[in-house]
């Protein structure tokens, strides 16, 4: 690093890329307000038959990461370096011991996740995996447990790449025209289950094959 900056910084490029998103929404308890870290990042990988080329690759999602982005967010806005309360943040977000599984739903050839909590846990873990995955939320409506979002399926739209479809901080109006809105939603389920499933964006129960990848990505994270 030392040597390339002393003929021309710019040469120089790690070979990761880290992104964090910072999400707000009230609290349960009134006059609160939730604050939530998500992490996306790709690394550069060496490709070809005499590696002389490279490719950017997603790497996999960071709690420790983000336990680390959110423990100096906490001290920033006025917790203590030593506290009880954001140390048991920090932990929460690192040691995370749910489950989460694919099942049919009756009267629907839809499928849906089953998640092993009740609905304010649940609301708050997809709410954190669609920032995970990148998902697009345009609103949300917790009493109604639903959350209206956009998605770009990336093995139909591929004009743009993977690294600068990740790393872009807004959207081009070519890009919310490919966009197609659906609505994740939460409900509570049996004893202290939840069910997550996918509408379109009438509201309607989706089975289209992005639908299902959908939710095979929420699946992949809440799991």
């Amino acid at each position: 690093r030392n040597l390339l900056g002393k003929v021309i910084d710019s040469v120089y490029s790690t070979a990761e890329r880290d992104k964090f998103r910072t999400r707000l929404e009230p609290g349960s308890e009134p006059g609160s307000t939730e604050i939530y870290i998500s992490h996306r990042g790709v690394e550069e990988v060496v490709t070809g038959r005499d590696k002389e080329t490279t490719t950017w690759t997603a790497r996999p999602n960071d709690p420790g990461l983000e336990a680390q982005f959110l423990a100096k967010l906490m001290t920033r806005l006025g917790a203590a370096s030593d506290d009880a309360q954001a140390k048991t943040a920090v932990d929460a977000a690192i040691v995370q011991p749910q489950h989460a599984k694919l099942v049919g739903q009756a009267a629907t050839p839809a499928r849906a996740i089953e998640v092993d909590e009740g609905f304010d846990r649940a609301w708050r873990r997809v709410g954190l995996a669609l920032d995970r995955v990148g998902f697009t939320v345009e609103d949300r409506d917790r009493t109604q447990g639903t959350y209206f979002v956009r998605y770009v399926d990336p093995d139909v739209v591929k004009k743009d790449g993977f690294f600068s479809k990740l790393f872009s901080w807004g959207s081009s109006s070519d890009k919310d025209k490919e966009a197609q809105r659906y609505r994740v939603l939460v409900k509570a389920g049996n004893g202290s289950t939840s069910l997550v499933s996918i509408l379109s964006n009438e509201g309607q129960a989706d089975v289209s094959p992005v639908a299902e990848k959908i939710l095979g990505l929420l699946n992949e994270q809440l799991k």
